[in-house]
Order: structure tokens, then sequence, then C-alpha cells
């Protein structure tokens, strides 16, 4: 009986190497991927940049309808506040492109990573400021002039850190444009008060914003980034804290203006608290506290926001 000849190692059956991930991916799954890019240069994955817009654009356009906004202004600044929010990031992060991958917290965004291209970034931030653009034209006159001026504040902010301590003072006029706006939207008109309004947003803005900074401003000092919390230095947190309340004395001498009750006054001493709260939290200046009093904002603007509301729908 004639033995079996025993197979070489290189006879052997070789357990297949190739992964399942190895697998070339589908279109489909292509796109998947790129709409996911997208949608996180855009940021709409980190929605509190929506929040701290829309906040004080809701609390203009309540007080502008004393309460009874139309539903039509609703739509329009609710998603324009969304559309134009995600341009201001696109555009943020095609001027940050060559600084982001420098700095631990953004290295990772897709501008950095080379997963998105300069030019396919310019023609997406092109889509959203048209798509806002066709909803104030729902609006009227007057209001579509304003939005140009929209456009030009947000294009700029990105820009401003490399030749001014100050761009939080751009990105507070960007952010409080939208008061203005919707103020014309509803009634056509521009009272002297809606400033006290507009200074109030870039104040506040201004200070939340540089509990931002303060999260990278080890990183901007290596790279050469400008921000009011470098300027600040050691006395950051009394100045926010100081911007803080000044744009409280602010929204209280609007709310006279506008005949605002108690319950304006009762959301504005919540804000307080709010502020209170950062001050005490970010005694210490860990970079990751600083950026969630940052974050805690968004409460401080809904706090305002609810008092409006309760203020017209109760008395």
């Amino acid at each position: 009986m004639t033995k079996k000849r025993k197979r070489s190692i290189s006879e052997q059956p070789q357990p297949s190497t190739r992964k399942a991930f190895a697998t070339p991916p589908t279109r489909q799954g292509k796109y998947m991927h790129r709409w996911r890019d997208f949608w996180v240069l855009a940021r709409m994955n980190k929605p509190i940049g929506i929040y701290l817009l829309l906040w004080p654009t809701l609390w203009a356009l309540w007080i502008a309808a004393e309460g009874v906004p139309s539903v039509k202004n609703l739509v329009i600044f609710v998603f324009g506040t969304v559309l134009m929010r995600a341009a201001g990031c696109v555009i943020n992060d095609y001027a940050d492109r060559n600084f982001d991958g420098h700095v631990s917290r953004t290295r990772e965004r897709p501008m950095a990573t080379g997963h998105i291209s300069a030019k396919e970034a310019l023609g997406f931030a092109a889509i959203l400021v048209v798509i806002a653009f066709g909803l104030v034209l729902l609006t009227n006159a007057t209001t579509v002039w304003l939005s140009f001026g929209a456009v030009a504040i947000a294009a700029l902010y990105p820009f401003m850190k490399r030749y001014t301590y100050y761009p939080q003072v751009v990105l507070g006029a960007a952010f409080a444009w939208g008061m203005p706006m919707a103020f014309t939207a509803e009634t056509g008109e521009l009272p002297a008060a809606v400033w006290l309004l507009f200074i109030a947003n870039v104040v506040w803005t201004v200070g939340y914003d540089t509990y931002y900074a303060m999260a990278d401003r080890e990183d901007d000092l290596k790279i050469g980034i400008k921000s009011t919390a470098i300027l600040f230095g050691d006395a950051d947190r009394v100045i926010i804290l100081g911007l803080q309340l000044f744009a409280l004395f602010c929204l209280i001498l609007a709310g006279g203006q506008f005949e605002l009750g108690g319950w304006f006054h009762l959301g504005l001493m919540a804000a307080a608290g709010c502020f209170a709260w950062e001050f005490w939290k970010t005694r210490n200046r860990e970079p990751m506290v600083c950026f969630q009093a940052f974050l805690h904002n968004h409460w401080a603007g809904l706090a305002i926001f609810a008092g409006i509301v309760m203020h017209y729908a109760v008395g």
C-alpha cells in the first residue's frame, strides 16, 4: 500500500489574508463618506454654534412681532441661521486650512486631513450662501440689503485673527447681524432700541468666544494666531465677566424701551447665574473647562429667550 506523500508547507492550504474591510468600497459607501465629511465641515455635528447664533435672532424676532412672529419669518430665520452658520464654519476652515493641523482640537477637521479640498470647500460655502439668500428674498427689500452686510462680515471674520487681537468683535457683529434683519423682516422698520440688542449680542459674543479662545491659547501662541484671550492675558476672566454684565445692562435698557416686564428680567437673572457659574468654574483656566464655559452660554441665551417668550405669553 502506497503511503500518501506529505505535502510541503508551501503546498498546504493557506488561510486567506484578505480582510473584510479591504473590500473596495461601493459607490454608495463613497458617497456616504463624502457627505459625512461635508456634514462635519459645516459643523452640523456640533450644533452649539447654531444655538448661540439662533437665540439672539429669536430674541429680536419675538420682540419685533410682540410675541407672535409670522410662521414665514420664523422658518426663514431658523433655516437661514443654520445655513449661514454652516457657511461661516466652511469659510473659517478654508481660512485656517494651513493652521488647523497644528492645533490639537482641530487637527481632525476635514480640510486639515485633506478629505476636502479648498476648491470643494469654497463651492460648498457658495451653495449654502445662495440658498440662504434665496430665503432672504422672501422678505423685503430692506432685509435683503442688510443681508449683504451679514455675508460680508461672516466672510471677513476668519481672516481677522491674523491681523488683529479683536477677531471676536468681528464675530460678534456677524452673530448679531440677524437682529436688525429680524426687525425689518417682521415690521419693515428699524427702531433705535434695536441697536441696544445688537450691542448686547456683540459684547456677549466677545465674552464667550474669549472662553473658546482660552482653550486654544497655547496652540495659538505657537502658530501666531491672535485673539482676545491672548490680548487680555491674566485679566481674561475678569474682563469676560465685565463684558457679560455690560451685555445684561444693555438688555435691561432695551427691555425698558420695548416695555418688557418681570419674566424678561427673570430670564436675565438666570443668564447672570450662568455667567457667575462660568467665572467660578474657569478659575484654574483649564483648557477643557474654558471650552465647557463657552458651551454653557447656550443656556444663558435660552434663558433670555424663555423670558421674552413668557413675557408675551403670560404678560
